[in-house]
């Protein structure tokens, strides 16, 4: 794969190495909403379909991205939803207990902790017990892996980490997970659309994905892929739109009991967002036609640089697409920062390091420019 940033809009004397912080939207992308926002002004061109067919087609999008059915996906409006909706319908283990692992995203850590203390379970937090850049991978699955139990009622947890992109082994977590009767509930916000994702490989039972980062799609819009166990389960909502009957405009004061089946339930009301639900497509028609093993491997020869001049190895411990970087020793670190600033260097601290996040619009000038920084600095 070539450089994409043909297909976006970026700054041209911007180096935007932030994409996890904030996905840019493609060219096609902003096309769809502009034609969006048109259409909304004659809602008597519209029908019935319209409320529906859209979302159908953006849903089976995403179960291409993951490996499942379009049936098995619902739309929601941020991971927090999604993970509301995924633990109001998790039964708990006596005396059981839930795995996360240290500094875990917020939208995950407050619901595990609130279900915790609704079923008198133990929340444990997972460290690496190790700062060696060459071991921390693989301490921390291995950490993670020996804590998962009979008495474990569900692993939550993202798909790499969000603030250094540490690399979790979610086909071994998942096995232990199988194997001891507890779900894995997996945040792909941080990897979907950028790293190659089975939902059917990796076991998982529930995975929610924001759409603004790697997706490259809008704000306040998600997806939630679920396994078969939360079939019969109780949604957040009673949106009238989940129910088997919904196209029948005519004949909603019916009052159809039943449900669209699979995760079609748990859709969040109002799903057929006419702006957003388009730029959502049109992101993941692009995703796909890139493929994210093409991305990764797009990700992977354009950072080698940066690797070799900090004379670090990424073997593995981390992803392609986002990892930290250590401050070098000889760096004076309010220098950095300021040249970061002054050449126009996009990146996220986290701690004593640098977040990095690249995609297909990153050039090599742009790694060029960072290993610049820190040489100067």
């Amino acid at each position: 794969m070539d450089c994409q940033k043909h297909l976006f809009q970026l700054h041209p004397d911007i180096h935007y190495l932030n994409n996890a912080y904030k996905g840019p939207l493609l060219r096609s992308a902003e096309e769809a909403g502009m034609q969006a926002l048109l259409r909304g002004r004659n809602p008597s061109d519209m029908n019935e379909h319209d409320f529906f067919d859209e979302v159908e087609e953006t849903k089976t999008l995403y179960g291409q991205l993951v490996n499942c059915e379009g049936s098995q996906v619902a739309l929601i409006s941020s991971t927090s939803y999604g993970f509301a909706s995924i633990l109001n319908n998790i039964a708990s283990k006596k005396n059981g207990n839930v795995v996360t692992v240290k500094d875990e995203f917020p939208s995950a850590v407050f619901a595990a902790q609130k279900w915790c203390k609704q079923n008198d379970n133990q929340l444990i937090f997972v460290e690496p017990k190790t700062s060696d850049r060459n071991e921390i991978g693989k301490q921390w699955n291995k950490n993670i892996i020996e804590q998962i139990n009979e008495k474990t009622s569900f692993v939550i947890i993202s798909t790499v980490h969000w603030s250094n992109g540490v690399y979790f082994d979610l086909k071994a977590i998942g096995q232990k997970c199988q194997d001891c009767n507890a779900k894995l509930l997996v945040d792909g916000t941080q990897s979907v659309g950028s790293q190659p994702i089975d939902v059917q490989e990796l076991k998982i039972s529930a995975l929610v994905t924001a759409a603004y980062k790697w997706l490259l799609g809008p704000y306040s819009l998600g997806f939630m892929y679920l396994d078969e166990t939360f079939y019969d389960g109780t949604p957040l909502e009673e949106s009238w739109m989940n129910r088997i009957n919904a196209k029948n405009f005519s004949g909603l004061t019916s009052y159809e009991k039943n449900y669209k089946g699979n995760a079609g339930r748990f859709s969040m009301g109002e799903s057929s967002n006419f702006i957003l639900t388009p730029i959502a497509k049109a992101g993941l028609q692009q995703i796909l036609n890139w493929t994210p093993k093409a991305i990764q491997e797009y990700d992977s020869k354009l950072t080698a640089p940066l690797f070799t001049h900090l004379k670090i190895q990424n073997n593995g411990n981390f992803s392609n697409h986002l990892f930290s970087l250590p401050v070098p020793e000889k760096c004076n670190k309010e220098k950095l920062q300021e040249n970061i600033k002054k050449n126009k260097i996009i990146v996220s601290q986290r701690g004593e390091s640098i977040r990095v996040s690249v995609n297909v619009f990153n050039t090599s000038e742009d790694i060029d420019a960072l290993i610049k920084v820190i040489e100067a600095s």
